[in-house]
């Protein structure tokens, strides 16, 4: 029997989104809760996983004084070593143009710029310090504790309403499209819009 899976509605996406976004702590530099926004946009609306996530340098958002138009994420990065490449949301766009004013700048000459740190741009935050921004920030403004892999599960379950199969596979980059298949299982919606559809008229 297939597992369903958990992912977060709509309204809980708005919810955790907006609370990451406001600023709640007056310790906390008016900026950090920016950079946590973004990281959760990223998982959501590219599919990211954690791991690639603190990976990610400044120069993979922006480029000639823009924001890319498709963020790449090079085989290094990747879990399972294969480059995908995920067009930005308009969403996403924006929380990078503001990461830029905030966040980033383009001449910094000592290695890598990573996107998301905490004081130095050459130390990009950890997996644990991703995963607890995520978990506490769930937790006050949804009721519930989530991990930052339910946010690429969120991405992976929409996508399977809008596109096909293979698509989500190459978007999620999935070497085998076996692992996609987990996203196939139909909701309640799904299964409404099912029975609705035989009240029309052929």
């Amino acid at each position: 029997m297939k597992t369903q899976l958990l992912t977060l509605t709509p309204d809980e996406c708005d919810k955790l989104l907006r609370w990451l976004h406001q600023p709640r702590d007056r310790d906390v530099p008016a900026r950090v809760p920016l950079r946590n926004y973004t990281m959760a946009v990223v998982m959501l609306d590219a599919g990211c996983r954690v791991g690639e996530l603190v990976q990610l340098r400044q120069e993979q958002f922006w480029f000639a004084d823009a924001p890319v138009k498709a963020l790449c994420i090079e085989k290094k990065q990747a879990k399972n070593k294969h480059e995908r490449t995920i067009d930005l949301t308009t969403r996403l766009r924006d929380a990078i143009e503001e990461m830029h004013r905030h966040w980033w700048t383009s001449d910094w000459p000592n290695g890598p710029a990573y996107a998301f740190f905490q004081v130095r741009r050459s130390q990009p935050l950890t997996c644990r310090q991703v995963q607890r921004i995520i978990k506490s920030a769930s937790a006050q403004s949804i009721g519930r504790e989530v991990h930052p892999h339910l946010l690429r599960h969120t991405f992976a379950t929409r996508l399977m309403s809008k596109t096909s199969l293979r698509v989500v596979q190459e978007l999620l980059g999935h070497s085998s499209i076996t692992s996609t298949q987990i996203y196939t299982h139909p909701n309640s919606d799904d299964r409404k819009k099912a029975i609705d559809g035989l009240n029309d008229k052929d």
